[in-house]
């Protein structure tokens, strides 16, 4: 740099500070307080950029970061882990973060910030998120094996009139779809007892306090040896789902990946959300 260009940019960084960084004289310049100040903190912000610089060279042989994911239980329980540590194999720097529950808290917690992004039912948000349907979620009846009704290939709602139900909580998105489709065909449903566990919803039925209705992704495995789940059929008994983020918000390339690794599977599990063959 010359020397007139180097006294200009002095001169312009002293105008906007609005302080002398040098005390001048016809014989000597010397620096002032404000002037070694200044560059100590000059100094700082060079060191600063040169590790940022380093870092992002590093990130791009491997990534690093964090992302933070909202998920309902139906997903979170039987679908994510093995999506999050095929992604962390592939990504060893990169942190993620499960937060689980209902369908109301994954909304609340995205809009809130404190989720990177939501997997939730997708049919009820407003303006401010962006929604991205990408499966249809169906719904079965957990029951005992010996139960009268496990000898049916898949159930109808009026089927459950009478029979003790134990469901998740009267918020939970499930328990609102199979009212609503109740109250849609003038029918009554007997529930004895909510939770907000999956697994202890499997053991009150286990333990034949009442069926259950669940989302497919949370029926029971087929290989257990007291429960069993039927699918169960009739109008409204379905709900679409998919991923849901802010509309002003912008994803961070680590979450920006990962939910391209969500995106993947659910559009290849679209008929059946854990693309498992039926009990």
């Amino acid at each position: 740099m010359s020397q007139p260009a180097l006294t200009r940019t002095i001169k312009q960084i002293e105008t906007e500070l609005g302080v002398p960084l040098f005390y001048r004289s016809t014989r000597q310049v010397a620096i002032t307080d404000a002037g070694k100040e200044f560059a100590a903190f000059a100094e700082r912000l060079l060191n600063d950029l040169k590790i940022s610089v380093a870092n992002m060279r590093e990130m791009a042989d491997r990534p690093r970061g964090q992302v933070v994911v909202a998920s309902v239980l139906s997903l979170a329980n039987a679908v994510l882990p093995t999506l999050i540590a095929a992604y962390s194999r592939r990504f060893p720097g990169i942190e993620v973060h499960l937060r689980e529950g209902l369908h109301g808290a994954v909304r609340d917690e995205v809009r809130g910030g404190l989720a990177d992004f939501g997997i939730g039912y997708t049919d009820d948000l407003l303006g401010a998120f962006v929604a991205e349907t990408l499966g249809i979620e169906t719904f079965h009846v957990i029951l005992p094996r010996d139960h009268a009704l496990a000898r049916r290939r898949q159930i109808e709602l009026p089927a459950l009139v009478g029979a003790p139900l134990v469901s998740f909580p009267p918020e939970a998105r499930t328990r609102r779809i199979v009212d609503g489709a109740a109250a849609a065909a003038g029918l009554s449903l007997q529930y004895v007892m909510t939770t907000n566990r999956l697994p202890t919803l499997h053991g009150l039925v286990r333990n034949r306090v009442g069926l259950a209705v669940v989302p497919v992704s949370e029926r029971p495995s087929p290989d257990d040896r007291d429960l069993i789940s039927r699918a169960l059929k009739g109008r409204r008994l379905t709900c679409p789902i998919g991923v849901m983020r802010l509309r002003e918000r912008e994803l961070s390339p680590a979450a920006t990946e990962f939910l391209t690794v969500v995106r993947k599977w659910l559009r290849a599990s679209r008929h059946s959300i854990d693309g498992r063959k039926s009990a």
